[in-house]
């Protein structure tokens, strides 16, 4: 296949005076056979979001789940996204429905139907180490983890009790955590994401360009739609995201892309067509029959 070929090829470009990643995700997909696109909490908007039914789906595509973490009140990790009950589990008791999930045991949380509000089957919220349990021995079964508010240290301990070193990709829009992160687990993958205004996408790379860069093996920027009177199909602009790509990838850092809220399949071919090969994306099925499409032209 066409995208494995380009996969096994890489982005190795090497600039003088400036340090490059020693990690590449794109060998590190390209040699488990995995495309680099990312289901956005878990399988995008067609399944459930942060179950382990969701998570197995989306590994059989040859993708990677996101998965989003924060803790329960008896310090249990579960996957989950939204602080409360209210968007993902409606038909919960008013008693419960506000409740932080941070406030409830692991036993209540468990007790609500995730999967329903899909039209779906009943789902429940999975404890992570569940969900580390299901990749153990499949190196192929690559997984976001969306930082929320867990303890680092014994997130890394759980990570390496379980072999999962290079199939974690530690993911949050602070900079800082993943350089904490790195510390921990020099071999892990990451990504930092990036959102909001393109004052703000300069803002933090502004940053990270003071920090060379440092933990970070993935960077990602949301593309949204841009106004009709700019004349651009969407911002950021394509050729401030050709800079950025050229930027990034000459530190052997795989650039993605997340679409948000864009499901029009000319907008991931334009993306295609500047270069960008990677995509975290809210519809898995289109964005990979597009992606093959496109690789194998």
């Amino acid at each position: 296949m066409k995208w494995l070929k380009w996969f096994s090829l890489g982005v190795m470009v090497i600039v003088l005076g400036c340090s490059v990643s020693s990690i590449s995700p794109i060998n590190v997909y390209s040699d488990q056979s995995v495309m680099p696109i990312q289901a956005h909490r878990g399988g995008g908007l067609r399944l459930p979001e942060n179950t382990l039914e969701t998570f197995i789906e989306t590994w059989e595509m040859g993708i990677i789940p996101e998965a989003d973490i924060r803790t329960t009140s008896d310090d249990v990790i579960i996957c989950m996204h939204d602080k409360d009950a209210t968007r993902l589990a409606p038909t919960t008791p008013d008693s419960l429905i506000k409740v932080p999930f941070e406030e409830m045991t692991l036993e209540v949380a468990q007790s609500l139907d995730v999967g329903s509000f899909r039209g779906g089957q009943v789902q429940h919220i999975p404890t992570l180490e569940s969900v580390f349990k299901t990749m153990a021995g499949h190196p192929e079964r690559f997984i976001y983890l969306d930082y929320k508010k867990i303890d680092l240290d014994r997130l890394a301990k759980m990570v390496k009790s379980y072999g999962l070193e290079k199939q974690i990709i530690f993911t949050t829009k602070h900079h800082d955590l993943i350089m904490d992160w790195h510390a921990r687990i020099p071999e892990s993958l990451s990504l930092l994401w990036i959102g909001g205004s393109l004052e703000n996408i300069e803002k933090v790379f502004k940053s990270i360009r003071e920090k060379d860069f440092l933990g970070i093996t993935t960077l990602q920027i949301h593309v949204k739609y841009a106004e009709l009177s700019s004349g651009l199909p969407f911002v950021p602009a394509p050729d401030y995201l050709e800079a950025r790509l050229k930027e990034v990838s000459a530190r052997g850092i795989l650039f993605q892309v997340l679409p948000w809220k864009m499901v029009e399949p000319d907008v991931y071919v334009q993306l295609m067509d500047l270069g960008i090969r990677s995509f975290a994306t809210d519809y898995p099925i289109m964005t990979v029959d597009l992606y093959q499409e496109f690789m194998a032209k």
